[in-house]
């Protein structure tokens, strides 16, 4: 898949890592310590989470003042780049000692732990930058819109590409009309929602926990279960629906956010899901997901179906009406417009099709990368708000959840790649948005929160 001109991979990189610039928001929001470093208190501190407060030390006003992580080992690569940081192993605690000393917070854990801790540091004023998918419930995400802006704090979910050149560039497209209005949109990931451990039950039996990890620490609110070297702690989590979201739970926010900027969306209407197989524990292998949106002057008609495939499951090449010389990404998008179709790698710059509709069209060259990381802090300082907020992100955090209850619920179906023909909403699930409930499913409605263990519930806003 060739990229639009000038429009490569190392570009994104490097524009989202080095550029920042102010968010063009009204000044809204109050500032912490203008004109003086923000404090910053990272919860969870390996991998991504480490990506994240690497980012945003680069930053010349942030200033790190606590980490938080359930294992010590993973505190090492943190330590080196900022010696001499306290060390804490539960959030509570930390938020509670350190109280006015900390401006804002990093949250980049298992999913599960998501809305336990931004909510805990928002009931305290802080700012919260939360790792995608945002939350680990449809009412978690709707509880963290409504905190943050009950609180009046600066928000950021970690959907980094969300300000990357490619991104903005898709989405100034379907702004301004580049492929007429919008008929439909495909959305697909080239994993699998359980590809980490391929198993069907937990195992009964309990190993060993390592030194130095804090097992009860890692559970959080989930229900209690043994510790199993690999099935859980520090990656395969994403498979289990206790844990994380699956293939949707995990790269819906980043594949799905063009769409809603692009396009303007907000709450679906309808969504309705088959999969390969699914049980209590883990998410299916492959999954289609089929949401209907209300439409509006970017789509074109009343309604708009987005479909999100997973599991090596991708639309009809045939579709995108590529020249023959190519195929479509493993993972992105593919929005079917009135004057042609926009395919969006996952990541890559955008390309307009059939070529023949296009002869002689010009890219804009005025759309630059933004420091996602960069863009936080600086709304932080000025008062302002970021483009990826709670305010948007809980809408779209808590759309990607309703594709997961709508999966749990779901019939077995042997799906092969292909678009099917069908109407998204004869037997969906109907969303009532404004009262966060389903309007024709109990059983649904019952997997929209979920129970937690003592200590770790969750307050409404």
């Amino acid at each position: 898949m060739n990229p639009a001109p000038g429009l490569t991979r190392r570009t994104f990189l490097h524009r989202s890592t080095v550029a920042g610039a102010v968010a063009a928001f009204p000044a809204v929001l109050r500032a912490a310590r203008p004109n003086s470093k923000v404090q910053i208190a990272a919860i969870g501190v390996s991998a991504r989470g480490y990506g994240d407060l690497h980012s945003v030390a680069s930053h010349p006003q942030a200033k790190f003042v606590a980490f938080c992580d359930v294992d010590e080992k993973a505190f090492a690569k943190a330590d080196a780049d900022h010696p001499g940081t306290p060390h804490f192993s539960d959030f509570r605690v930390m938020l509670a000692q350190l109280g006015d000393k900390v401006d804002a917070v990093i949250v980049a854990t298992p999913d599960h732990i998501h809305a336990p801790a931004a909510i805990a540091a928002m009931q305290r004023g802080k700012h919260v930058f939360c790792q995608k998918p945002l939350a680990h419930t449809v009412w978690e995400c709707r509880q963290m819109r409504l905190w943050a802006e009950k609180k009046g704090v600066v928000t950021q979910m970690g959907n980094q590409i969300h300000s990357a050149v490619e991104y903005r560039l898709a989405t100034r497209l379907l702004r301004e009309g580049a492929i007429g209005k919008v008929k439909a949109v495909h959305s697909w990931v080239g994993v699998s929602g359980n590809e980490r451990t391929c198993l069907l039950e937990p195992p009964a039996e309990s190993a060993p926990v390592p030194a130095g990890l804090s097992w009860d620490l890692w559970l959080g609110p989930a229900p209690g279960r043994p510790y199993a070297p690999g099935l859980y702690h520090p990656f395969a989590w994403r498979d289990w629906q206790d844990f994380g979201g699956g293939a949707l739970g995990d790269f819906g926010c980043h594949i799905l956010d063009p769409v809603f900027t692009g396009l303007g969306l907000t709450a679906p209407l309808s969504v309705a899901a088959e999969n390969s197989g699914i049980n209590r524990h883990i998410w299916p292998t492959n999954e289609t997901v089929r949401f209907v949106f209300p439409g509006n002057e970017l789509t074109a008609g009343p309604k708009l179906e987005v479909t999100w495939t997973d599991g090596g499951l991708r639309p009809e090449r045939k579709l995108a009406r590529m020249p023959a010389e190519l195929d479509l990404p493993k993972s992105g998008s593919l929005f079917l417009g009135e004057k042609g179709n926009l395919v969006l790698p996952h990541v890559g710059g955008p390309r307009l099709y059939p070529t023949e509709n296009f002869q002689g069209f010009t890219y804009p060259k005025d759309i630059k990368g933004l420091n996602h990381w960069h863009l936080w802090v600086d709304a932080i300082l000025a008062g302002g708000r970021t483009s990826a907020g709670f305010h948007y992100a809980g809408w779209l955090a808590e759309t990607v959840q309703l594709g997961n209850v709508a999966t749990r619920v779901a019939r077995r179906t042997t799906i092969t790649r292909g678009t099917r023909k069908s109407d998204a909403s004869a037997g969906a699930l109907q969303w009532d948005a404004a009262n966060l409930r389903f309007k024709n499913s109990e059983t649904a409605n019952a997997l929209l929160s979920k129970a937690y263990r003592s200590g770790w519930e969750v307050p409404a806003a």
